[in-house]
């Protein structure tokens, strides 16, 4: 069980982290609501999403499909859900309704959608930044044009894998 600490700092880290996307989106001339934080909860418990999810967020990612397939029926419906993490081929039923393009895909994906799909606009790109990436406010890479952007630790904390024996 998530303690209430742990709960109330996520909430708080959330509220840090969203100011300071706010700020970089400030700095490179784009509106606030440009860029999207996915708040990745990978390994922790829902109690602590939940508080996320309190504080008024709403855009969740996991890494491990039997995560997110377990934490998100326990979650309010309204949560937008990614799926960050590889992909397993017995794992890939599960999600291909739901999330995620193959890289080789995308260019006839995004034909498909613009010819034949009216309804549907593309609202952004996410891909996995540079070996030296650091998901810290501070390289968030909003000022060159990222429109989401995933944090995990500095919203949740440090992750707590299950002990092997």
């Amino acid at each position: 069980m998530a303690s209430v600490a742990a709960a109330e700092g996520a909430a708080a880290a959330l509220r840090s982290v969203l100011s300071r996307a706010h700020q970089a989106a400030a700095r490179a001339g784009r509106a606030p609501g440009s860029v999207r934080v996915v708040a990745v909860s990978k390994t922790k418990p829902v109690a602590v999403i939940r508080s996320v999810y309190d504080a008024g967020h709403r855009c969740f990612g996991e890494n491990y499909v039997q995560e997110l397939i377990d934490k998100a029926p326990q979650l309010p419906e309204d949560i937008e859900w990614h799926f960050i993490g590889n992909l397993q081929s017995n794992k890939a039923r599960a999600l291909l309704a739901k999330f995620g393009v193959d890289p080789s895909g995308c260019v006839a994906l995004a034909k498909h959608v613009k010819l034949n799909c009216p309804n549907l606009v593309f609202s952004g790109l996410m891909t996995i930044g540079m070996l030296d990436y650091s998901s810290t406010p501070e390289n968030f890479k909003i000022e060159m044009g990222s429109t989401n952007v995933r944090v995990g630790s500095t919203i949740f904390g440090a992750r707590e894998y299950p002990k092997k024996n």
